[in-house]
């Protein structure tokens, strides 16, 4: 499948480019040019290294976007095994900007809820480019309060632009459901572990992100409102939104160093979306040993434990100015 580049990585396209004329020249005429190949391959990956050690917040909030990066279904069919899709909300209809499954990670039973954008233009339009309705968080709901009467610990996996502005969603209660997922999220009797994958947008993302254990991807992004939709408030033009990222503190790094997230899993290379395998890898290792953590702790303790780690947030010390 051929690569998507972004703007800043003008210089990589160049060497893959070369590569790529190379190989073709070796299976046209027999001319060995691996040495070549393997001398330009070594030089293209640190040149990856390098622009990727260096990535402003607005070219991260691109990769967290990439069209190529790595969905939830796509984590579901590589972490999961004995995966059974539920749907609808009992109430209205079934939301397919949210996915929500009964599976197993390593042989232990679990929940899994996730956004899911669609790959295509027909897909997105089912998916609602990730961004859910009321039923869909109403599901979520569902699906939750499920896993708690079964016992099973929660993943939820974390990638919207933000929840769905539409009128019909407004009159079908959509801050209400938004709402509502936080606070059942919040003292729900089993274990809970988010995963930041992508966009972590709004209160779209919030309602499915209260968790025991926070993580997020090196170049995924969180926050209240999307750069274009900052900067289009703050300066009237979605053109300053490289501005609006720097300022938002949307990063992995930013948010960790601030407690609002617990722990950053790192990425392969150019991104989640150059190696889905070995993502999926390092994310599985990291989840399932996330989850044994909570093996010997009692409801009770993880419940404090939860409500002191919400109550810590926008947490500030007052200092005396004389």
């Amino acid at each position: 499948m051929k690569n998507i580049f972004l703007n800043f990585e003008e210089p990589i396209i160049k060497l893959e480019k070369k590569i790529e004329k190379l190989r073709s020249l070796q299976f046209s005429s027999n001319i060995d040019t691996s040495k070549e190949i393997n001398d330009l391959v070594k030089k293209c990956n640190k040149l990856t290294e390098e622009i990727y050690s260096k990535l402003t917040p607005w070219q991260i909030s691109q990769i967290a976007r990439h069209p190529k990066r790595p969905y939830t279904l796509d984590y579901i069919r590589e972490i999961f095994t004995d995966i059974h899709e539920l749907h609808g909300d009992r109430n209205y209809g079934d939301d397919l900007s949210i996915i929500g499954v009964l599976a197993r990670i390593n042989g232990e039973s679990c929940m899994v809820i996730g956004h899911q954008k669609g790959r295509n233009v027909n897909e997105r339009i089912i998916r609602n480019f990730g961004m859910a309705k009321p039923e869909g968080y109403r599901k979520a709901v569902r699906l939750m309060h499920i896993a708690e009467k079964f016992n099973l610990p929660i993943f939820t996996f974390i990638d919207t632009p933000g929840a769905f502005p539409g009128i019909d969603a407004e009159e079908r209660g959509q801050s209400e459901a938004i709402g509502h997922s936080i606070y059942v999220m919040s003292k729900l009797k089993v274990p809970l572990i988010s995963t930041i994958i992508g966009e972590g947008g709004s209160g779209g993302a919030l309602a499915i992100a209260v968790s025991d254990i926070t993580l997020m991807l090196q170049y995924a992004i969180y926050s209240v409102i999307s750069p274009e939709g900052c900067a289009s408030i703050l300066w009237k033009t979605s053109k300053r939104a490289s501005d609006a990222a720097e300022a938002l503190g949307l990063t992995a790094d930013k948010l960790k160093s601030i407690g609002l997230i617990n722990k950053i899993i790192k990425e392969p290379i150019g991104g989640a979306h150059r190696n889905i395998k070995l993502m999926s890898n390092t994310l599985k290792n990291i989840l399932f040993n996330t989850l044994n953590k909570f093996k010997n702790i009692k409801i009770k303790d993880l419940l404090n434990i939860r409500y002191n780690k919400l109550m810590n947030y926008g947490k500030f010390k007052r200092i005396n100015s004389m």
